[in-house]
């Protein structure tokens, strides 16, 4: 009998993976995993881990299967929150959800899992996984959920081979509405539990309360620049001939100059492109977005209206040591190209790109304009639903 251990969050998805997987007649074991100790950043309104894991308890019971909890508070830190921290300081926007997948979930957790002698570790994401023989060997597939509003494969998509391996996703073939029914009618106390939301393994937070923690406020400008600048009337590169891909990859650079000052923030730190909310900025037309943030002079740039030229890019690029395949045998040499679908954030609608290698990385050029792409994000290419490799935006 082969034995599977569980990642119990203590929602129903996870709990329903548990039990197909016991119906299949795999021997389960249920895992809860201890990420985090501060509950002072966390949202009243949000379930803390202690009911996640009391409810992960009573779902465990409930099936019969042996139970345990891990603290992984001090990797936790480590891996993910320090990680979040030095991005938003260096003005990047972290995505600690792909993160917490690959150096958490199937990593450290994989690890204590094959420490108990587990053949598989299961997860109660919404996606697929095929298999198949290339050149002898057997490859992987990280494949979407059936369920299109459910599917999760964007958070996987720093996976590797040897962490597919080991996986499996009991529930990536159902609807929702189909593991709540389940869930139903096994009597799962988290039937009719909400989906949690926020920062993987801590719930939903104030992020402002969260960053403060290390990145100290520092008042500084917001400076607004009109849509009709010239900056956006001429795109140049300096120091190379830039090929098509590369000139739309370079986002735009902007200076005091370029703008007016219409407010002041409290550090350029704790803003992200596309970011609508919380400039405190008034007497406008259309809402302002952030454009830009220059966490070196600490200013925001902002411009009026979701069309403003500063929000939209046809490209972006990934640096080779971002770059990430899922399907090492599918990666391009130097030189090549493909047409891919990519998306840049969760639950965005795939999008028609052509992805360039060039020596320096990999470029990648859309058919339609992009809003907020945003550099630490990740963008993943898809082919039809196979999803095949990840990086993150420079």
């Amino acid at each position: 009998m082969k034995r599977v251990v569980v990642g119990l969050s203590g929602g129903v998805d996870s709990s329903v993976a548990a039990y197909l997987l016991k119906q299949q007649g795999y021997e389960v074991i249920g895992m809860f995993m201890k990420n985090w100790h501060d509950d002072s950043v966390i949202l009243d309104a949000e379930c803390p881990w202690v009911e996640d894991s009391q409810d992960a308890l009573l779902v465990a019971e409930k099936l019969g299967i042996p139970f345990q909890t891990i603290d992984l508070s001090e990797a936790y830190k480590e891996r993910i929150v320090d990680y979040m921290f030095a991005e938003y300081e260096a003005g990047r926007t972290p995505n600690p959800d792909v993160l917490c997948n690959r150096e958490i979930k199937f990593d450290i957790f994989l690890k204590a899992a094959m420490q108990l002698k587990a053949d598989y570790v299961a997860t109660g994401h919404y996606c697929q996984k095929g298999e198949a023989v290339v050149d002898g060997q057997s490859v992987f597939s990280l494949l979407a959920g059936a369920d299109g509003n459910k599917d999760q494969s964007y958070f996987l998509c720093q996976l590797t081979q040897a962490q597919l391996a080991k996986a499996l996703f009991p529930i990536g073939h159902l609807q929702k509405a189909e593991v709540r029914e389940i869930a139903r009618a096994e009597g799962l106390v988290t039937a009719e539990k909400k989906d949690s939301q926020g920062l993987c393994f801590v719930g939903k937070i104030r992020l402002p309360d969260f960053l403060q923690q290390q990145l100290k406020p520092k008042k500084g400008q917001i400076i607004e620049v009109m849509a009709d600048a010239p900056i956006y009337q001429k795109k140049v590169l300096a120091g190379h001939e830039a090929v098509p891909h590369q000139l739309l990859s370079q986002p735009f650079t902007y200076q005091p100059s370029d703008g007016q000052v219409v407010g002041t923030h409290n550090g350029a730190h704790y803003f992200t492109i596309g970011q609508r909310k919380g400039l405190g900025v008034g007497g406008k037309v259309e809402p302002l977005f952030v454009i830009e943030t220059d966490v070196v002079q600490n200013i925001i740039y902002v411009g009026m209206g979701e069309n403003h030229p500063g929000l939209n890019r046809k490209g972006l690029f990934i640096p080779n040591d971002d770059l990430h395949w899922v399907r090492p045998d599918c990666a391009l040499e130097t030189g090549q190209k493909e047409d891919y679908l990519v998306r840049i954030r969760y639950r965005q609608p795939l999008q028609s790109a052509t992805l360039y290698r060039e020596p320096e990385g990999l470029y990648i050029s859309f058919s339609d304009w992009q809003k907020g792409v945003t550099p630490g994000q990740f963008a993943a290419w898809y082919r039809q639903d196979e999803l095949i490799g990840s990086g993150v935006i420079s």
